[in-house]
């Protein structure tokens, strides 16, 4: 059974991280769903959102992938419960940082365990990021 992926990031990051996501794994769309957090949304419609989001994979573990450690997304994520008092679900792991080079990286071992995929986020997360000559400038430092 695959993970489930909830990206929780500043309007509009999550739902264009998911959009370019699915164009490279289009049979992913169940198991990735988006929420983009705007500075007015009110807290509480944002967590209960969140918590929503989480229940349609009652017998799944989830990702949470944001966009900022601490930052208003970050924290309403937290905040928002990831079981019922009478349902308990499946562990949920929360992860500050997302890009799209980690979230690739997470769709394509999807049906791996959680605390596996964990571990393939954060590498693709930092292996994703490389400083690149662009033509006529200096080479990078090694």
């Amino acid at each position: 059974m695959n993970v489930g992926i909830l990206l929780v990031a500043h309007a509009p990051l999550a739902s264009a991280l998911r959009s370019c996501a699915l164009h490279v794994f289009p049979d992913a769309a169940p198991d990735i769903l988006a929420m983009d957090v705007r500075s007015d949304d009110p807290s509480a419609d944002v967590c209960q959102a969140i918590a929503g989001m989480r229940a349609q994979w009652p017998d799944q573990e989830c990702l949470v992938l944001v966009d900022v450690a601490g930052a208003t997304p970050c924290n309403l994520a937290r905040q928002s419960p990831m079981s019922g008092p009478d349902a308990p679900m499946p562990p949920a792991v929360l992860l500050a940082g997302v890009n799209l080079p980690m979230l690739l990286r997470v769709l394509n071992y999807r049906h791996e365990p959680l605390n596996t995929l964990v571990a393939r986020a954060m590498a693709g997360g930092t292996q994703g990021m490389l400083q690149l000559a662009l033509s006529g400038e200096a080479q990078p430092a090694t």
